[in-house]
């Protein structure tokens, strides 16, 4: 016999399969020898009074054993001898564009300009060694995109475009926990992450896809409006090739270059909202202690706290984003010259330190009197976050250590004369952040965190350190395509996808984008 019920339960009674199944047991007045088995549906935390539960939608197994796997396996089939699809960029976008591709018959021939996921993780290491940048094998350029090196979290609140509990299905084929099935809130790990990656990419080759490695894609093949492929250069030897096909244009949010491409083109797009500011590190005690009301923090058996904080300051929203618990902050600059920061965690969220971005929103019309009228009017918001990065690198001595400030000297504008502990690898330097960050950010910010310490008392404090600068929030263009076919919108056979193309923001909501142009590309062909 197979139940599923809803149970609220204490920490120490939701941490294993065994203590469920005694809680149940008594509840239902079972016998526990007869629950084979408990399958945790959803799992969330409620920490919002003194006494913290977990909520548990379980499925017992009564007097049998589960049939069938935790999760849904797709089918994968052989397109070695299929029409070819050129895949561009192999972030979470391209890679589920290329499964998806495979799953309906197609061959995908997937291009990325960065380097595979372990031969990355050594260029990452270089760049607190070195304090230089690889500006094609960074943290933002590689085998999984930036969220390969960016935490692994895979909440969405993008329900409506598409299948999110797939994507998760697809990742547990790949080797990622089932646990994210269940949680609220589901996260793999910076240190999990790429084993998937590598995986998928078996998926690929497994079944006759092709990928190119430290290949650059240098323009699209046109004849009038239709795209036929794509021209490309090895960096590892400067070799030209042509890769013939349809293209899903899934390059992340950092590939700039693309971005000036298209706009010298006269291919269409248009400045997008981003959101910028700083990340902000607390230690991961004081975290907990706030989270969980309690001065003995999370115990035994709770997991480092998260918060979400939003407000509105000035008629622009000031918000956390991206939170890392028991994180680090990590050097995600593309190039020479520019200080760019962000967060991740491993999967065990065991550091001593919890951080997350803390951003502006901010729109194009904001950003063109700061500029003034020496820029593409496509590419103003690029063109600003350039600046600030490098206005940024120049404070940090021209070096990756970033310019940092105490959080409460942040808010009361003073100079902080030392700087706490932190994660973040390359060094910190003081710097006076209130004074030489954008008024129209530095302002908010800082009316922001006090609203932040009056909502959760002990928040706003000098433990706390804010470092800068935050500003790949997000794609700092769209690229215009149609709302049904998602092509673009002149160009036939050209799909602009992901967080790159403007219309994703995060690992699961690219992902699924990826399937929806890998779905129309295959409509285009009339497959």
């Amino acid at each position: 016999m197979i139940q599923e019920l809803q149970i609220r339960v204490l920490p120490w009674q939701a941490a294993n399969e065994q203590s469920i199944k005694a809680y149940v047991a008594q509840e239902k007045g079972l016998d526990i020898r007869t629950i084979y088995h408990v399958r945790v549906l959803k799992r969330s935390i409620d920490a919002r009074q003194r006494t913290i539960f977990v909520n548990l939608t379980v499925r017992l197994y009564v007097n049998e054993m589960p049939a069938d796997d935790e999760y849904v396996h797709t089918d994968y089939h052989d397109v070695s001898d299929q029409q070819a699809v050129v895949v561009v960029g192999a972030g979470p976008g391209g890679l589920f564009a290329s499964l998806r591709l495979i799953e309906l018959g197609l061959r995908p021939v997937l291009i990325e300009r960065g380097k595979d996921v372990r031969e990355r993780k050594k260029d990452l290491a270089l760049i607190t060694k070195t304090q230089k940048v690889d500006d094609e094998s960074n943290y933002c350029f590689g085998e999984g995109g930036a969220g390969a090196y960016s935490d692994g979290k895979l909440y969405t609140r993008s329900k409506k475009r598409g299948n999110t509990d797939k994507i998760l299905h697809v990742l547990c084929q790949h080797g990622a926990s089932t646990a994210i099935l269940a949680d609220a809130h589901p996260h793999i790990g910076t240190d999990r992450l790429p084993r998937v990656i590598e995986n998928i990419r078996q998926t690929i080759l497994k079944c006759g896809g092709e990928v190119h490695f430290q290949t650059k894609m240098t323009a699209l093949i046109l004849h009038g409006d239709q795209v036929e492929g794509i021209e490309a250069v090895s960096l590892r030897d400067g070799t030209q090739r042509r890769f013939m096909g349809p293209v899903i244009l899934a390059t992340g949010h950092s590939a700039r270059d693309v971005y000036r491409y298209l706009d010298a083109s006269g291919i269409e797009i248009e400045p997008k909202g981003i959101a910028v500011g700083v990340r902000l590190e607390h230690p991961a005690a004081l975290i907990d202690q706030i989270q969980y009301h309690s001065k003995q923090g999370r115990g035994k058996y709770l997991p480092a706290a998260e918060y979400n904080f939003v407000t509105q300051v000035d008629g622009r929203g000031v918000y956390s984003f991206c939170m890392c618990p028991g994180g680090f902050v990590i050097p995600a600059a593309t190039g020479p010259r520019q200080i760019v920061v962000n967060g991740m965690s491993p999967a065990n969220r065991g550091t001593q330190w919890s951080n997350s971005g803390m951003v502006v929103e901010l729109h194009p019309e904001d950003v063109t009197p700061v500029l003034g009228g020496a820029v593409s009017p496509h590419l103003a918001m690029l063109e600003f976050q350039e600046q600030l990065e490098a206005n940024c690198w120049q404070q940090g001595n021209m070096r990756q250590t970033a310019p940092a400030q105490r959080m409460a000297d942040f808010v009361n504008g003073k100079l902080s004369y030392d700087l706490p502990d932190s994660s973040y690898a390359p060094g910190l330097i003081s710097s006076p952040l209130h004074f030489w960050m954008p008024d129209m950010i530095a302002r908010r910010l800082q009316k922001g965190f006090q609203r932040f310490g009056q909502m959760s008392h002990g928040f706003l404090t000098n433990e706390a350190v804010v470092i800068a600068v935050e500003t790949r929030t997000s794609s700092p263009v769209r690229i215009l395509r149609d709302r049904d076919t998602l092509q673009h919108i002149r160009l036939q056979g050209l799909f602009p996808c992901g967080e790159g193309a403007g219309y994703a923001g995060g690992i699961v909501s690219a992902a699924v984008d990826g399937e929806r142009c890998a779905d129309k590309c295959v409509a285009h062909l009339g497959r």
